[in-house]
């Protein structure tokens, strides 16, 4: 196995590096200071479209930085998991990068979906909108009335009317559901009457979000942050019809779709938060060395020297790790991987959460305010230890491959 860049992702990943210096580092500031405004200005449903982002995402796109996450040569440059993973780690740095480039989840997973499952309808209709930015969407699977660690307790219901699918249940930390733009979700649900296994029994329909039965009840905070202008939301579906056209890849089909969707998006979110951990990092050892306290720097101080070195091993371990798992499903696909995947699952966001909160110690109480990303990174790193499966989840996986290698079964 050979992790080395390949000349083309090391093209990009420098034009990356370059626009994000050029461009998107002296518009962070002002961005932010938008959507906190917009945030604080009262209901989600008045969040506006930023201007700050309309504009980088046109200069990104006009530079050919655009979809990048797509390995599809005639949609996108056609990178590989593997030649887009340093990619993704750059963007990571930045919370307003991966949207800029038109790379951010959940869209990322849902374009794929239809890349993968689509009808040439379902594409030309919302995948084509969302290769050009115009739109938004989310993707709704967890519910507020189980464990959704399960999907299996999944409690909605997608139930075919001679030509309609009725859909019925109540969703939420629908990412993305607060953007002013966001037009569709992919609604994940049980459809009871296929008769087939536990497994098969789950279908992912598109859903309009403009259509009847369809209510936003309202955004979740995290942390008391409402992440404007994407937002986390509870929707619920009453009783809403669409064609049975509208089913992706046909009933019964939910969680091998979701497999196909999950692998390539755990990668990513794994590789951002490797940035976000050497971003972390950096902005540690700045403190700490033009910070004084009883005489000496910050990192002088009591074992501060060694959380350093600690974080560097930490971030190189977990590097590596997931460039091994997005190697390998290049080469085997995402079912081959499932160890990889769900190991860097687990260590990469509890990577970023450790050298956080190190770096929030060395700021003090700056460290706790929005005027360092620590905090976002913070709940980033919380957030992902529980989307895409919680860290149990993913180690329970592991663990029942590794039986299985021994010949033993799942009891």
């Amino acid at each position: 196995m050979d992790f080395e860049p390949s000349a083309r992702s090391k093209d990009y990943l420098e034009r990356v590096k370059r626009f994000m210096r050029e461009h998107i580092e002296p518009a962070e500031p002002r961005y932010h200071q938008e959507i906190q405004a917009a945030a604080r200005a009262g209901d989600w449903k008045t969040w506006p479209v930023s201007q700050v982002m309309e504009d980088l995402k046109a200069r990104a796109r006009e530079q050919g930085l655009w979809n990048l996450f797509l390995p599809d040569e005639k949609l996108a440059p056609g990178l590989s998991t593997l030649e887009y993973a340093p990619i993704a780690e750059e963007t990571g740095r930045s919370l307003m990068a991966p949207e800029v480039f038109n790379c951010n989840a959940p869209d990322t997973g849902n374009m794929e979906v239809l890349w993968k499952y689509g009808t040439d309808a379902q594409k030309e209709r919302w995948l084509e909108p969302l290769l050009a930015g115009d739109i938004r969407s989310v993707f709704c699977m967890t519910e507020p009335d189980v464990a959704s660690s399960d999907a299996t307790n999944m409690e909605a219901t997608a139930v075919v009317e001679g030509d309609e699918i009725v859909l019925n249940g109540a969703k939420w930390w629908s990412t993305g559901l607060g953007h002013p733009r966001a037009k569709v979700t992919i609604f994940m649900a049980r459809t009871p009457d296929t008769g087939a296994d536990r497994h098969h029994q789950h279908s992912m329909v598109l859903v309009p979000l403009d259509a009847p039965g369809v209510t936003i009840r309202r955004m979740l905070p995290v942390f008391g942050d409402y992440d404007a202008p994407h937002g986390h939301g509870e929707v619920h579906f009453e009783n809403v019809r669409v064609p049975v056209s509208h089913f992706i890849g046909g009933p019964g089909m939910g969680f091998e779709i979701a497999q196909g969707r999950l692998g390539p998006g755990r990668i990513h979110h794994c590789m951002r938060c490797i940035g976000a951990a050497e971003r972390a990092l950096e902005l540690m050892i700045d403190r700490g060395m033009n910070r004084t306290a009883f005489g000496k720097p910050l990192l002088n101080l009591g074992g501060n020297r060694e959380r350093v070195a600690d974080a560097r091993i930490a971030i190189d371990q977990a590097r590596l790790l997931t460039m091994y798992a997005a190697w390998k499903m290049d080469e085997v696909g995402a079912l081959g991987a499932m160890t990889e995947i769900s190991a860097i699952k687990v260590v990469a966001p509890n990577v970023l959460q450790r050298i956080v909160d190190d770096a929030m110690q060395i700021h003090g109480g700056a460290g706790l305010s929005m005027d360092t990303p620590l905090s976002a990174f913070f709940a980033q790193a919380r957030t992902l230890r529980l989307a895409d499966g919680p860290d149990e989840v993913h180690k329970g996986v592991i663990a029942r491959i590794e039986l299985a290698r021994r010949g033993f079964s799942r009891r």
